[in-house]
């Protein structure tokens, strides 16, 4: 498994209602991604986080954006006239993280678009797995596209790696936010979402995916770890998240009963 890397070329423009100043950009293969910049708020964890929720979420069989390994060279960006995002883009020199643009697609809106309970329930279980605490009502971080729906931005996924010394608590631990999750009042199979998702998801594929992080991303100042060592503690993280996933699962399960 690997991504591709790709330069970028073009600044097209910010997305203002992302945070973490995303943009909308165009890289050398002529494709737009919108790019996750590491020099935004939380750094490379946020990009460590869409990277492995992202893939997770694609190895499990939900439809992603392409991700991108996205290059910004030291000139890119010194004509850019907002100081705010100059500074940002002087901050994310080297490798960013990219999805490709999938012009056209419509914010999911769970008004006018109805998901089954097996999909539903399936998308609960992943981002209670994933400690996504970012697909709720106000904004569901789904896109329909050519009439499928998809999934994007991962990257408040996997919230223990900002309290770092805590991983095995955290892995063992229930997912109080999934009260909030969009789909949650739908979700009436996690049983089955459990038993199908988990039996996907082996020890050696969470290893691939981790493996994708590059050690560019691993220079943390708040641990002496080592990148490889960095690697191995996410690998431990999602390994142990997946043999307790019955936790989860039962508070998804009682928090969904409460608004039923």
């Amino acid at each position: 498994m690997e991504l591709r890397t790709v330069n970028l070329t073009r600044y097209i423009t910010p997305l203002r209602e992302g945070g973490s100043l995303p943009a909308l950009a165009e890289a050398d293969d002529e494709f737009k991604y919108v790019v996750k910049f590491r020099g935004a708020g939380h750094g490379t964890k946020a990009l460590i986080a869409e990277l492995i929720g992202g893939e997770i979420a694609r190895t499990l069989g939900f439809r992603v954006p392409e991700l991108v390994f996205l290059n910004l060279d030291e000139a890119f960006g010194r004509t850019e006239g907002d100081e705010e995002i100059q500074d940002l883009l002087q901050g994310s020199r080297g490798l960013n993280l990219g999805l490709h643009f999938l012009s056209g697609a419509l914010t999911f809106d769970p008004a006018a678009t109805h998901i089954d309970a097996e999909q539903a329930s399936r998308i609960v279980w992943l981002d209670s797995y994933l400690t996504n605490i970012d697909r709720t009502s106000r904004n569901t971080n789904m896109l329909t596209w050519h009439k499928e729906l998809w999934l994007i931005d991962h990257g408040a996924s996997l919230y223990f790696h900002h309290s770092w010394g805590d991983w095995k608590k955290h892995a063992q631990s229930p997912f109080n936010y999934i009260k909030n999750h969009v789909l949650l009042p739908e979700a009436s199979q996690l049983e089955k979402a459990d038993a199908d998702l988990s039996a996907l998801l082996t020890e050696e594929k969470i290893q691939s995916i981790v493996a994708l992080l590059p050690d560019d991303w691993l220079q943390w100042n708040d641990t002496s770890q080592t990148p490889e060592e960095i690697r191995e503690v996410y690998t431990r993280f999602l390994t142990e998240r997946l043999a307790h996933s019955a936790t989860f699962v039962k508070e998804a399960q009682d928090a969904r009963k409460t608004l039923i």
